[in-house]
């Protein structure tokens, strides 16, 4: 240990601080490490301290500063909030602390509602070893019901990866992303993976007047000709003739056109800065054949889009927070068929949408996809968030669960769920902990408490982090092990 590290925790001692172990860095002549600061509220609970022989040595951060001496020797010590400026200062010192494209990596991303999760995230990846993690992961609609904005969703994850000290790479995801204004806004915040859904353009009933939407589409956009179209795919292979290729252009074609747009003002948003793409079309009624997505792809390549992943719309059900729902060797022969179309096409990995606790297919998918595979999680860290919640605060949690009982007919609309609230423990039956735990493995209770997080952190969310830091190692425990569950099937 370094003279200016050993100082850096005899000062944070002397000043009530405990370090994080594994955040104290150096850059130069100065120690940076991350400190706890004990009995503060949520907000202020995590300090940055900075030792430093100078005042020009720390310019640029803000926060306290004072002259110290320790042995003889003179220091400047800073105390600094975790503030956006003090983020982005920090990233220019520590490169390890900024995000970059995963390429082809077999990934698992980890999405964070609360802005805590991502020490627990590390330490599942850290100890697996075989998957690359996306740290920043938030979706537009996710940052709206949580009330943050995606530089907080980046400063966030940066305070975490800088806390856990790693250094070994991680992914920043701009999760299902709509419009070109969704893409300036997250581009700014330095996102490198922006993941375009065009849902909202795939024609869910192509066969009623197929004709006619057919020589409607987009053909100048599409850049070719409706006869041009069914020949380049007629004959194929994966069941394509004429009259099908004409039916997944009409369901997919406008799609594709979107994201053929949206690529092109991202590449131009980005300039010189590297990033990559992953397509979307999951969040959609029926499943993508194995025909669509050959053409899907085709017409992508063609118009000079490039992704890394792509996620289709599997059979069965893909709903949040529970275990897949739906034969399971229909699906494995589904996804065999996808992973052909990856393989013609790409190589490019598949990404499995709604991935949480989907631990009945990961073997299947492993199997089939090798390295080529990403697993987005979201919510399910938000549930172990709730889990420490039920172990600490009885009333607390009755009174969420309370909440999302209420709230579910109408927070569930914009989500594939099937939970009833009949099904679901009344509130009042909760008497302890181990039933409040024991709700969160319920079907419908869990799929309520998932999608109603937007209600629940306008009512409750500063209740929640306080739970949250105040059982710091029980939430890290528990989140390690609950994502190194979904990570595990990935690493045989």
């Amino acid at each position: 240990m370094d003279s200016n590290t050993i100082v850096a925790h005899q000062l944070a001692a002397l000043f009530g601080l405990s370090l994080y172990p594994r955040s104290v860095a150096q850059a130069g002549p100065a120690t940076y490490a991350l400190a706890r600061v004990q009995n503060a509220p949520p907000s202020s609970a995590r300090c940055l301290l900075i030792v430093a022989p100078d005042h020009r040595t720390v310019s640029g951060f803000r926060g306290e500063a004072g002259q110290v001496e320790v042995e003889g020797r003179p220091f400047v010590l800073m105390r600094c909030p975790l503030t956006g400026e003090n983020a982005a200062m920090l990233r220019s010192v520590f490169p390890w602390l900024c995000p970059h494209p995963l390429g082809l990596r077999k990934s698992v991303g980890c999405g964070d509602r609360l802005g805590l999760a991502t020490p627990g995230h590390i330490r599942a990846v850290r100890e697996s070893g075989c998957m690359a993690p996306v740290l920043a992961q938030q979706s537009m609609r996710e940052m709206a019901r949580a009330n943050r904005t995606p530089i907080q969703v980046m400063d966030d994850a940066l305070w975490g990866v800088f806390q856990e000290g790693w250094r070994e790479g991680f992914g920043a995801d701009a999760d299902h992303l709509k419009t070109p204004e969704d893409v300036d806004v997250c581009a700014a915040a330095g996102f490198t993976l922006f993941t375009f859904d065009p849902g909202a353009h795939v024609d869910g009933n192509p066969d009623k007047d197929t004709g006619a939407k057919y020589a409607a589409l987009p053909w100048d956009a599409l850049e070719t000709t409706p006869d041009e179209a069914v020949r380049r795919y007629a004959g194929a292979g994966f069941n394509l003739d004429a009259p099908a290729a004409r039916l997944a252009l009409v369901k997919y074609g406008r799609a594709v056109a979107h994201v053929a747009r949206l690529y092109r003002h991202l590449k131009a948003a980005m300039g010189s800065r590297p990033f990559e793409v992953e397509v979307s079309v999951d969040e959609t009624d029926t499943p993508t054949t194995h025909g669509e997505h050959y053409v899907i792809a085709g017409e992508l390549r063609r118009l000079g889009v490039e992704w890394v992943s792509l996620a289709p719309r599997f059979v069965g059900r893909f709903e949040k927070g529970v275990d897949y729902i739906g034969d399971l060797a229909a699906f494995e022969a589904d996804f065999a068929g996808h992973v052909a179309v990856a393989r013609r096409w790409g190589p490019y990995k598949l990404s499995i949408h709604s991935g949480s606790d989907k631990f009945s297919i990961y073997g299947a998918i492993a199997r089939l996809a090798g390295d080529l595979v990403h697993v987005k999680t979201a919510g399910t860290s938000y549930l172990e968030a709730l889990r420490t919640v039920a172990a600490c605060d009885v009333a607390l949690f009755k009174d969420i669960y309370a909440l999302a009982r209420e709230r579910y007919a109408t927070d569930r609309a914009s989500y594939h769920v099937s939970a009833d609230m009949s099904r679901a423990p009344a509130a009042e039956t909760l008497a302890d902990e181990k039933a409040c735990v024991a709700v969160l493995e319920q079907f419908d209770a869990r799929q309520a408490l998932h999608v109603c997080f937007g209600s629940i952190l306008a009512a409750y969310g500063d209740a929640i982090r306080s739970v949250l830091v105040a059982n710091e190692t029980l939430h890290k425990d528990n989140l390690a092990r609950h994502i190194g569950r979904h990570i595990a099937p990935f690493c045989r």
